[in-house]
């Protein structure tokens, strides 16, 4: 079956009835929608009349389900392809922003299209990109030396054979450019166990898609930015996919929420400041009945919070993350 015909199967918003419960009572103001996809998001939000909605997306794919939004909701409904880490950028004539909202996981389209390469059941040329993006996968695994690889696979993916997968890169590129089956077949080759919880890919391409998007300077950066636009009682609502991005989103979320109290004979001003409330501490996960309906929404958690302050020092939360960011950075030597 070719991906023409698989990109027909529907795409089910993750955590929809939740989010609209967070945003219902801000009815009435600007909403962006960060990771506009299959827009999913936006029509609900744009189901009343006195909404509308800023939407960013990276991947030019989306401009024709943008375009019917635009033709139905005119004025109310407008799109930037764009990545949203410049969402400061964005010009916001009605500042009346009542919440910015990150859905960080792929679209069913996105991950059927196996021209973009997201799958390990895709063939040919290693891709991975969604749009914007200064490199490919391909260029990746066949340029990085094996540490950098192994950086990569460790941290972006958690994989525990990362030494032994980035070893035999190396060795089989000596032959040929790797492809995304060879990559598949080093992969498999590197577990003694032949079965396993999940795909034996899952964690490399995760990884390889985190690195070829930039996606951890990409979350930090969209979420600092964000901060700064969002007025005092607006919402930044994240629905994160997998533990590493989580982790990056409850920090944030958490550092910025509590009170630090460096020291108890020092000034209040110099006390770091709460810059959100925090409704939840824990995340909001998928109900029973939404994931019979929609499967894949079984790693999702949304998390929350309303800001409070317009004061502003993140040193920490780059801080905290700067290991990650040195490695996304290695796309300067490839």
């Amino acid at each position: 079956m070719n991906a023409t015909i698989k990109l027909e199967k529907k795409h089910f918003p993750v955590l929809l009835k939740e989010l609209v419960s967070i945003v219902s009572p801000l009815y009435g103001g600007t909403f962006i929608d960060c990771t506009f996809g299959q827009g999913g998001y936006s029509k609900k939000i744009l189901e009343n009349k006195n909404n509308s909605v800023i939407a960013i997306d990276r991947d030019k794919d989306v401009n024709p389900t943008a375009e019917v939004l635009k033709k139905k909701f005119g004025k109310r409904f407008s799109f930037i392809n764009s990545t949203f880490k410049e969402i400061n950028q964005i010009e916001v004539i009605n500042k009346n922003i009542k919440a910015i909202i990150f859905d960080l996981g792929y679209s069913t389209n996105q991950i059927l299209d196996y021209s973009k390469g997201l799958s390990f059941n895709s063939k040919g040329k290693l891709n991975m990109r969604m749009g914007l993006n200064k490199f490919s996968a391909h260029e990746a695994v066949n340029k990085l030396d094996e540490q950098h690889l192994r950086n990569i696979f460790k941290y972006f993916g958690d994989e525990k054979n990362a030494n032994l997968i980035a070893r035999k890169i190396i060795y089989e590129r000596k032959k040929n450019f790797i492809n995304t089956e060879d990559l598949v077949k080093i992969i498999d080759s590197s577990y003694k166990k032949k079965y396993t919880k999940s795909h034996k890919s899952t964690k490399v391409f995760q990884a390889l898609r985190i690195f070829v998007n930039q996606e951890i300077s990409q979350i930090i950066n969209g979420l600092i930015n964000s901060f700064k636009i969002l007025p005092i009682g607006g919402y930044l609502i994240v629905v994160t996919f997998h533990s590493l991005e989580d982790k990056i989103v409850k920090f944030f979320f958490k550092n910025y929420s509590e009170v630090s109290k460096i020291s108890r004979y020092l000034p209040d001003s110099q006390h770091k400041k709460k810059l959100f409330k925090l409704f939840n501490k824990k995340p909001i996960i998928p109900s029973d009945n939404e994931l019979k309906i929609n499967p894949p929404s079984r790693s999702a958690k949304l998390r929350y919070a309303m800001k409070i302050n317009d004061e502003e020092n993140f040193e920490n939360f780059l801080k905290k993350f700067q290991t990650l960011i040195d490695i996304e950075n290695l796309y300067l030597k490839i």
